[in-house]
């Protein structure tokens, strides 16, 4: 929600606010608001896919910072798209802006675009704080509000409709929110934030002592995301305001002023109402009452449903007003939805059977990146929507999945569809996509999926992944999903990805996990910060970053290969939470840096290798040759070499086991992890092709 230019007027006049010393005390936070202003107010990079590792990083501040200061923060995080479908044409609106961004963003302009996988980072390190927080059903601003009269505090957010609810405890914006300067009370060692607390009452005094139940008509009217009526462009073209004594600066603002001098003049709603249904003259008036009337309720508060939540840990539940699809689902996964184990994008494919998927940074002259993982949704849809009451679902999709392995029998010829919404070159295209269902020892039901046995849900994510037990056990548990998700990546991957990006992928992960071991424990000092030489390694590691000053120019091939692994990381962490976790989840903040693994690939191709850059203690080296063993084990070591027309030296094709074997999924494999000799044969390869080529050149 949000009334446009309504944020800016505001901001423009100190006098609607109250500055504060802001200490001991609860705030309600806008989590959504909180991650996105975050993200593009630091400098953090969004042109390579991202940086989570600083992102967790200052989130971490972010909380520190409240914390000095006995801030106590509730965090609510919005849900699905909205189940009423008020709102979605502006989402789409938004989504087809995003892609025009996201391209801007790929030939080195501005834009803004949040990376895939922030939302994820954030929750986590929010559960690793202890920050109590909870993902709603739908869109989050009016719990938001409510749960902050029922507590009477404040709430913290960025969203200019909160400047029309009636908070007791008032609304703190982020632009007069400075986390980032603690301050010392004068004689006592208390620490406070130094803000700028709006309030309601203040605004409506400076028009006449406004009657503030006028603000939701004034939000309807002026046009927000659920009620930018046409009527209202008649209203507007014909209406007389009253000189205003305050200047405003172009139309919009000018607008927004006039408008709320001209409401003032009315005791209370239903008058003022009145009057603009005689301004806009003839025409059926109902509807347009009724939809204006309908916008302003959206604005009535009332007690939250979110309470019992942080009180008692009460799940949202059946007594809650919410869609029947989610009303029936199974208690375990409300729960799993209430505490932000299971993405948001469950809830849009249970009621809707609809996904908008996220753009990133790419080359748009070539296919979505998202298409790498249409395998893994098309299971994720499968275990979502195959054997749930079709009564309150969307229309069922006909015939077999298109995710390269069989559905169950019993479920062939007979697969829901789901709608998609996804980038098609510089367009934002709706397709239908069948669900899918693995093979399974047993029927996979939703009501029941968390009670099926450990074994079986871990065949159905492997299976998924098309790979086998033996590569997730090739590495440290919690690098199994990742390493697993690489195999994926590697064998759906168009064009099919060089060496080096690998390698570089691979460094990162384990720069990160020195990372993790060296700080990620809040400060111990783990095994790389006490042994010298592994210090070595971090250095070198460390220094492996594009400079702010470098992020002009961007290698499209490299961008548009590591966002399709993006993509397969999250829909292979969200298919692996919806199957409660058969693989222990990885810490997304140490998963990707865009500015790492760029650099990565730019010093493998002028001729660094990894063998160099983990030089030292036996760790960093042996963790890299684990995951790449468990890679290789599944996509075969002749997968970066030249194709076999163009071999003569008698090396084999690519083995079977590149891709997905057909009729199973899974890529059985006997070979042992690769040593030191595999990693240096991958480099032989390289030179090999290279060799090849110049040969048929002469």
């Amino acid at each position: 929600m949000g009334v446009q230019g309504l944020t800016s007027y505001v901001e423009g006049n100190r006098q609607f606010f109250k500055e504060l010393k802001l200490r001991n005390t609860t705030l309600v936070i806008d989590g959504c608001s909180l991650y996105f202003r975050l993200y593009f107010t630091s400098g953090l990079d969004q042109q390579h896919g991202g940086d989570y590792d600083s992102f967790a990083d200052l989130v971490r501040q972010f909380f520190d910072a409240l914390s000095v200061c006995d801030i106590r923060a509730v965090v609510v995080l919005d849900g699905g798209i909205d189940y009423t479908d008020k709102k979605f044409a502006t989402l789409k609106q938004r989504a087809q802006s995003k892609i025009k961004e996201a391209h801007a963003l790929s030939r080195g302009g501005h834009g803004s675009v949040l990376p895939l996988l922030t939302r994820e980072v954030f929750k986590q390190v929010l559960t690793s704080l202890q920050v109590p927080f909870i993902q709603c059903v739908s869109e989050a601003d009016w719990e938001i509000a409510s749960l902050a009269n029922q507590w009477n505090c404040a709430v913290l957010t960025m969203d200019s409709d909160f400047y029309i609810f009636d908070l007791k405890g008032g609304y703190f914006p982020f632009t007069f929110f400075n986390w980032q300067n603690v301050g010392v009370c004068k004689g006592s060692s208390e620490r406070y934030i130094p803000a700028w607390r709006f309030s309601v009452n203040k605004f409506c005094a400076h028009f006449n002592h406004m009657n503030k139940e006028l603000l939701p008509l004034f939000a309807v009217i002026a046009g927000n995301d659920y009620t930018n009526l046409r009527a209202m462009e008649t209203f507007f073209s014909r209406v007389h305001f009253p000189p205003s004594a305050r200047p405003a600066h172009g139309r919009t603002q000018a607008r927004i002023d006039g408008l709320l001098h001209w409401l003032a003049q009315f005791p209370g709603p239903e008058e003022a109402l009145d009057e603009v249904l005689r301004v806009v003259g003839s025409g059926p008036r109902g509807p347009i009452r009724n939809l204006l009337s309908s916008g302003m309720r959206e604005y009535r508060l009332s007690g939250s449903s979110l309470a019992r939540f942080f009180t008692d840990g009460a799940a949202l539940s059946a007594a809650v007003d919410l869609p029947e699809p989610v009303r029936a689902l199974p208690d375990w996964l409300l729960q799993a939805l209430s505490r932000g184990q299971l993405p948001s994008l469950v809830i849009d494919v249970l009621v809707l059977q609809r996904a908008l998927l996220i753009v990133q940074v790419e080359n748009c002259r070539l296919p979505s990146s998202h298409a790498a993982s249409l395998p893994l949704r098309q299971v994720l849809y499968g275990l979502l929507l195959e054997g749930r009451p079709k009564t309150h679902l969307g229309p069922a999709g006909r015939g077999p999945g298109r995710s390269g392995r069989p559905a169950n029998p019993a479920d062939s010829g007979s697969a829901r569809c789901v709608q998609e919404f996804d980038r098609h070159d510089l367009d934002l295209r709706q397709s239908s996509v069948q669900t899918a269902l693995p093979r399974s020892p047993q029927q996979l039901s939703l009501e029941t999926l968390n009670k099926v046995p450990l074994p079986a849900r871990l065949q159905v994510l492997l299976e998924s992944l098309g790979v086998d037990e033996r590569a997730a056990g090739a590495v440290p548990p919690h690098l199994s999903l990742p390493a697993c998700v690489t195999c994926f990546w590697l064998s759906s991957c168009k064009p099919k990805p060089a060496l080096q990006l690998l390698q570089a992928l691979l460094l990162w992960i384990v720069f990160g996990e020195l990372c993790r071991l060296r700080g990620g424990q809040r400060g111990a000092a783990g095994p790389a910060a006490g042994h010298p030489d592994m210090r070595a390694v971090y250095d070198r590691l460390s220094k492996l970053r594009v400079n702010k000053g470098e992020r002009k120019g961007l290698d499209l091939e490299v961008a548009h290969a590591y966002s399709q692994w993006q993509s397969c990381m999250w829909m292979g962490f969200y298919l692996n939470q919806l199957l409660c976790c058969p693989l222990p989840e990885p810490e997304c903040a140490w998963l990707y840096s865009g500015t790492f693994v760029h650099r990565a690939v730019r010093e493998m191709r002028a001729g660094s290798n990894p063998e160099a850059l983990l030089a030292g203690p036996p760790l960093p080296g042996r963790l890299y040759n684990d995951i790449l063993g468990a890679v290789v084990s599944c996509v075969g070591v002749d997968f970066f070499s030249a194709p076999a027309k163009k071999n003569r030296r008698g090396r084999r094709p690519a083995q079977q086991g590149r891709g997905r074997r057909k009729g199973s999924g899974a890529t059985p494999s006997h070979r042992t992890p690769p040593t030191q000799d595999m990693v240096n044969r991958f480099g032989l390869l390289v030179c090999e092709d290279e060799d090849e080529e110049e040969d048929e050149e002469e």
